[in-house]
Protein backbone atom coordinates (compact mmCIF):
# COMPACT_ATOMS: atom_id res chain seq x y z
CA UNK A 1 0.00 0.00 0.00
CA UNK A 2 1.28 3.50 -0.86
CA UNK A 3 1.90 5.96 1.98
CA UNK A 4 -0.64 8.26 0.06
CA UNK A 5 -3.30 5.87 0.39
CA UNK A 6 -2.62 5.84 3.82
CA UNK A 7 -2.69 9.18 4.26
CA UNK A 8 -5.82 9.94 2.32
CA UNK A 9 -7.91 7.66 4.01
CA UNK A 10 -6.20 8.55 7.56
CA UNK A 11 -7.12 12.02 6.72
CA UNK A 12 -10.83 11.32 5.66
CA UNK A 13 -11.48 9.02 8.67
CA UNK A 14 -10.00 11.89 10.66
CA UNK A 15 -12.44 14.48 9.72
CA UNK A 16 -15.02 11.71 9.71
CA UNK A 17 -14.67 10.56 13.30
CA UNK A 18 -14.53 14.18 14.21
CA UNK A 19 -17.92 15.40 13.14
CA UNK A 20 -19.93 12.24 13.76
CA UNK A 21 -18.51 12.36 17.47
CA UNK A 22 -19.78 16.54 17.35
CA UNK A 23 -22.93 15.49 15.93
CA UNK A 24 -23.26 12.82 18.76
CA UNK A 25 -21.95 14.19 21.54
CA UNK A 26 -25.15 15.45 22.78
CA UNK A 27 -28.12 12.51 22.80
CA UNK A 28 -31.04 13.52 20.49
CA UNK A 29 -34.02 11.13 21.63
CA UNK A 30 -37.43 10.03 20.54
CA UNK A 31 -38.74 9.00 23.35
CA UNK A 32 -36.14 6.63 24.48
CA UNK A 33 -34.82 5.50 21.09
CA UNK A 34 -31.56 7.66 20.78
CA UNK A 35 -31.84 9.53 17.10
CA UNK A 36 -27.78 10.70 16.67
CA UNK A 37 -26.60 7.54 15.11
CA UNK A 38 -29.67 7.64 12.38
CA UNK A 39 -28.50 11.21 11.79
CA UNK A 40 -24.85 10.36 10.95
CA UNK A 41 -25.94 7.59 8.85
CA UNK A 42 -28.36 8.84 6.62
CA UNK A 43 -26.16 12.15 6.40
CA UNK A 44 -23.47 10.23 5.26
CA UNK A 45 -24.96 7.94 2.79
CA UNK A 46 -26.37 11.18 1.46
CA UNK A 47 -23.18 12.65 1.10
CA UNK A 48 -21.69 8.55 -0.09
CA UNK A 49 -24.77 8.88 -2.86
CA UNK A 50 -23.69 12.94 -3.65
CA UNK A 51 -19.96 11.92 -4.42
CA UNK A 52 -20.42 8.59 -6.55
CA UNK A 53 -22.15 10.54 -9.01
CA UNK A 54 -19.78 13.75 -9.27
CA UNK A 55 -16.68 10.79 -9.25
CA UNK A 56 -18.36 9.46 -12.29
CA UNK A 57 -19.43 12.80 -13.97
CA UNK A 58 -16.15 14.66 -13.38
CA UNK A 59 -14.10 11.24 -13.77
CA UNK A 60 -12.35 11.69 -10.27
CA UNK A 61 -9.12 9.89 -9.55
CA UNK A 62 -9.45 6.81 -7.07
CA UNK A 63 -7.87 9.22 -4.75
CA UNK A 64 -10.96 11.55 -3.76
CA UNK A 65 -12.76 8.05 -3.45
CA UNK A 66 -10.30 6.98 -0.81
CA UNK A 67 -10.77 10.06 1.10
CA UNK A 68 -14.06 10.95 1.03
CA UNK A 69 -15.90 7.17 0.38
CA UNK A 70 -13.76 5.57 2.41
CA UNK A 71 -12.16 7.40 5.00
CA UNK A 72 -14.62 10.15 5.92
CA UNK A 73 -18.22 8.52 4.90
CA UNK A 74 -16.89 5.29 6.16
CA UNK A 75 -15.37 7.13 9.48
CA UNK A 76 -18.66 9.48 9.71
CA UNK A 77 -21.47 6.53 9.24
CA UNK A 78 -21.47 3.38 11.96
CA UNK A 79 -22.81 0.18 12.20
CA UNK A 80 -21.29 -0.27 15.42
CA UNK A 81 -23.03 2.26 17.36
CA UNK A 82 -26.72 1.21 15.63
CA UNK A 83 -25.88 -2.27 16.18
CA UNK A 84 -25.15 -1.35 20.09
CA UNK A 85 -28.54 0.52 20.41
CA UNK A 86 -30.33 -2.12 18.50
CA UNK A 87 -28.75 -4.31 21.09
CA UNK A 88 -29.33 -1.79 23.85
CA UNK A 89 -33.23 -1.53 23.28
CA UNK A 90 -33.39 -5.45 23.01
CA UNK A 91 -32.12 -5.63 26.09
CA UNK A 92 -34.95 -3.23 27.49
CA UNK A 93 -37.57 -5.67 25.60
CA UNK A 94 -38.29 -2.38 23.47
CA UNK A 95 -39.27 -4.53 20.64
CA UNK A 96 -41.35 -1.95 18.53
CA UNK A 97 -38.21 0.50 18.67
CA UNK A 98 -36.00 -2.52 18.10
CA UNK A 99 -37.36 -2.74 14.53
CA UNK A 100 -38.00 0.96 14.11
CA UNK A 101 -34.36 1.26 14.36
CA UNK A 102 -33.71 -1.55 12.15
CA UNK A 103 -35.99 -0.13 9.53
CA UNK A 104 -34.83 3.51 10.03
CA UNK A 105 -31.49 3.11 9.57
CA UNK A 106 -31.35 0.63 6.76
CA UNK A 107 -34.03 2.15 4.57
CA UNK A 108 -33.45 5.76 5.25
CA UNK A 109 -29.98 5.27 4.44
CA UNK A 110 -30.54 4.21 1.32
CA UNK A 111 -32.77 6.34 0.72
CA UNK A 112 -30.88 9.19 1.27
CA UNK A 113 -27.87 7.20 -1.45
CA UNK A 114 -30.63 6.99 -3.48
CA UNK A 115 -31.66 10.79 -3.14
CA UNK A 116 -27.92 12.12 -3.38
CA UNK A 117 -27.81 10.51 -6.35
CA UNK A 118 -30.97 11.60 -7.94
CA UNK A 119 -30.19 15.16 -7.07
CA UNK A 120 -26.64 14.70 -8.16
CA UNK A 121 -28.38 13.43 -11.91
CA UNK A 122 -30.17 16.59 -11.88
CA UNK A 123 -27.34 18.71 -10.74
CA UNK A 124 -25.51 17.69 -13.97
CA UNK A 125 -28.66 16.59 -16.10
CA UNK A 126 -27.94 13.03 -16.43
CA UNK A 127 -30.92 10.91 -17.10
CA UNK A 128 -30.79 7.45 -15.32
CA UNK A 129 -30.31 4.28 -17.73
Amino acid sequence: MKPIVIVLIAAGAILGAFLRYKMTESPLLLGILPVNVLIVNVVGSFILGLFAVITLHWNLDQNYTLFVAVGFCGSLTTMSSFAFETSNLLEAKQLSLVAFNIVANVGLSIGAIIGGRALMGAIFNIVPK
